[in-house]
């Protein structure tokens, strides 16, 4: 604090000469004169760089003490570390900056001794400043350099506490670059009601009438719906239809009517019911049983049913799969004519029928493993899961919840407080239609997120993720279509990306990869903050020409996939066995790679390879290509087609369970596949509840897995089963 020195008495004033006046004058004019000139060496005054950027930690406390607290602004909330030496926060400046001061403002358990290293590349560090005599408090430490990295490194704690900031500030000046806003309006395809809103139903109808049958159609819409108690409406849902809740619960948004998906545009047939959702929304259907008739691309998420769930369409055609997370069903689950179906770290009271694959972790009220009859296979938890980022409104702005880690899973995520990370918009680029790739990658290496809003965004160069804990979340099942040939999108091998609720679209000239989480050869250990792709589906052709050699390739170890279509169309326009050629759907090189709910289909050759350690496949879903034109073109050197998951000879351990194939060759149905699975004979590659399918007698599998399991045969469509391998 700065003391007032003590007033004196003004000195009496005496009269001026007319010249001194004059003096005086001219003096004060040329004084005014140089204020208004630019000073010659004038410099930027430092800004706080680092509030709101991307961050990373070593570990944390606990869920309430995330590293994103100590730059967010608060110096009422705050990061603290595991109670052990060393432990490092780093920040991302998101581009190169000046850099003058850093601010540590630390709580209680401060470090003694530490040092701040900065770095240009996040790989190669320098030291800035380092003491052994910290003192705790408010430390402001003069620095310099130019870096777009800077990390406080703890060697030794005063408490026996972990390391604890309630902030960590970085100023300095940046390049002087354009700077891209973050937050703004969410563009005219998200549709955001509140209770008192006019005319819901009619909006809801007349989006309903546009995208009922606009399976491949360009149209992409979001209803939004805002804490309260919405009476009377029938949300129909058709392709590329999502409805949110902007609750930070389930609860905090009720619907007294239904969110429906049925199948009336396709004679009752619920086969291609794709690429729609509902999210974090309780329900009361009008007749206690809600309908939701869908096949692949479809989540049901963070739902509360009050009542129960039909996933038949009117009149129980057929329907082939969906998925259903972190949701509660009070009522009974009628499966019905569902052919396969996955439900997540839930809560049902009951469930009905079986037909070929229903798979359950982490689910209260599931039914016991019965496998092969009735087909039932589950787990009592999930090993991992970390639950998809929604946006929801609070206090008169949205903001993106990014929920916490779990481990051994089971039930909902938000039975009491939700656990994780609050993120208010104005810290995402809100992508709209037109955004180049350009812009993104400039609003990704800013430090922002990105959102992007019901659209088709075509890209010309590869979106870039490589910062950590950066959020890819699309609204409206937003789709991004690669030209040229280049790959849709890359992560680096960093911590805690997660992409979310978008459609990658292949373009007509051919993409080496779509989707590539990691580089080659990526090793960093991600366990305690992996990359997450939750509702991110993959199509190559059907809305026209479209080819990639191999779609998602997993690179970086930990990653989690959750609930993804990887397609290669099978109908549709531009649709051929080589128009839209793709050989791989899904190559996993990282280790401890899970996969809880994988759906993919279709591929020319493999449609899932793993060369992984320690990978873990917790239900899959695939029908091998439809329209191989004979069996030449299948043979895989001796062996008869490709497997549709085939685990590499090179790995020692792998484990599966619920995972079913099947095969509809209707272009030669005398075709032979081998068998639908693949893996070396080890003691650590165990896989539980297999089994393969001959749709109709098209084609024919010899067997299950290798050569074990009995032939399909007929065409009656019967399951050939192998409880457990080996």
């Amino acid at each position: 604090m700065f003391r007032h020195a003590p007033r004196t008495a003004p000195p009496r004033s005496r009269p001026r000469s007319p010249r001194t006046g004059a003096l005086a004058l001219v003096t004060a004019l040329l004084g005014a004169l140089l204020a208004l000139a630019p000073a010659a060496e004038a410099a930027a005054a430092p800004v706080l760089l680092s509030q709101g950027r991307p961050v990373t930690a070593s570990s944390q406390e606990n869920a309430g003490t995330p590293a994103g607290a100590a730059v967010d602004g608060d110096l009422g909330t705050r990061w603290s570390s595991a109670f052990a030496d060393p432990q490092w926060i780093r920040v991302d400046l998101g581009a190169p900056a000046s850099l003058s001061r850093i601010d540590l403002h630390w709580e209680t358990a401060y470090g003694t001794a530490y040092r701040i290293e900065t770095s240009l590349d996040g790989t190669s560090w320098t030291t800035v400043h380092a003491t052994t005599n910290g003192r705790g408090g408010t430390e402001s430490l003069p620095v310099s350099g130019t870096a777009r990295h800077v990390r406080l490194t703890g060697l030794t704690r005063a408490t026996g506490w972990g390391y604890s900031l309630w902030e960590f500030r970085v100023y300095g000046t940046s390049d002087g670059g354009t700077t891209l806003p973050g937050g703004g309006d969410l563009g005219p395809n998200v549709h955001v009601f509140d209770p008192s809103t006019p005319g819901i139903q009619a909006t809801l109808d007349e989006v309903f009438r546009q995208q009922e049958s606009a399976q491949f159609g360009t149209g992409r819409h979001a209803f939004l719906l805002k804490p309260g108690r919405y009476d009377g409406l029938n949300a129909q849902l058709g392709f590329y239809t999502q409805i949110a809740g902007l609750g930070l619960r389930p609860d905090d948004t009720t619907i007294n009517g239904d969110v429906t998906v049925d199948a009336g545009w396709f004679n009752g047939n619920a086969t291609q019911n794709f690429w729609r959702s509902a999210e974090n929304l309780a329900l009361a259907p009008v007749s206690g049983t809600d309908r939701w008739a869908v096949s692949q691309a479809s989540s049901f998420r963070r739902m509360h049913v009050k009542g129960g769930l039909n996933l038949a369409p009117t009149g129980y055609g057929w329907a082939s799969g969906g998925y259903i997370a972190d949701s509660r069903i009070d009522g009974q689950i009628g499966n019905y004519s569902q052919q396969q179906w996955y439900t997540r770290d839930s809560s049902v009271g009951g469930w009905s029928n079986s037909v070929w694959n229903q798979v359950f972790s982490g689910v209260e009220g599931a039914p016991a493993s019965a496998f092969p009859e009735p087909k039932y296979t589950t787990l009592d938890t999930t090993p991992v899961s970390r639950e998809k980022p929604f946006l929801y409104y609070e206090g008169g702005e949205f903001k993106v919840f990014a929920p916490a880690k779990r481990t051994a899973a089971r039930g909902v995520s938000w039975a009491g407080t939700p656990q994780g990370e609050s993120i208010p918009l104005s810290r995402f680029y809100v992508v709209k239609p037109g955004t180049t790739a350009a812009t993104m990658n400039q609003a990704v290496a800013q430090g922002l997120h990105l959102l992007f809003t019901p659209g088709v965004y075509h890209v010309d160069r590869t979106v870039e993720i490589d910062r950590p804990g950066t959020i890819v979340l699309g609204l409206g099942l937003a789709t991004i279509v690669p030209d040229n040939g280049v790959t849709a999108m890359r992560v680096a091998d960093v911590d805690g990306v997660r992409l979310a609720g978008f459609l990658i679209d292949a373009g007509p000239v051919n993409s080496p990869t779509l989707l590539e989480i990691g580089p080659q050869g990526a090793s960093a250990d991600h366990a305690a903050n992996p990359t997450t792709v939750q509702d991110v589906y993959i199509r190559i052709g059907g809305a026209g020409p479209g080819k990639a050699t191999t779609s998602m390739v997993v690179n970086s170890d930990d990653t989690i996939v959750d609930h993804t279509w990887v397609w290669r169309a099978d109908h549709g326009e531009g649709v051929g066995w080589e128009t839209n050629r793709a050989d791989y759907g899904v190559r996993v090189n990282g280790d401890d790679v899970l996969a809880t709910g994988l759906f993919v289909e279709h591929f020319n050759k493999y449609d899932v390879e793993w060369f992984g350690e320690r990978g873990r496949t917790i239900f899959f879903q695939n029908e091998k290509a439809y329209d191989a034109p004979n069996q030449a073109a299948i043979q895989n050197g001796t062996v008869r087609g490709y497997a549709a998951y085939r685990v590499d000879d090179s790995v020692t351990t792998h484990e599966g369970w619920g995972l079913g194939s099947y095969c509809y060759y209707n272009v030669d149905p005398t075709i032979r596949q081998g068998h639908g699975f693949r893996a070396p004979v080890k003691p650590g590659v165990r896989f539980h509840s297999l089994l393969v399918v001959s749709l109709g007698g098209n084609g024919q599998y010899d067997h299950v897995i290798n050569d074990t399991g009995a032939p399909t045969s007929g065409t009656e469509t019967v399951p050939s089963t192998v409880v457990s391998f080996p």
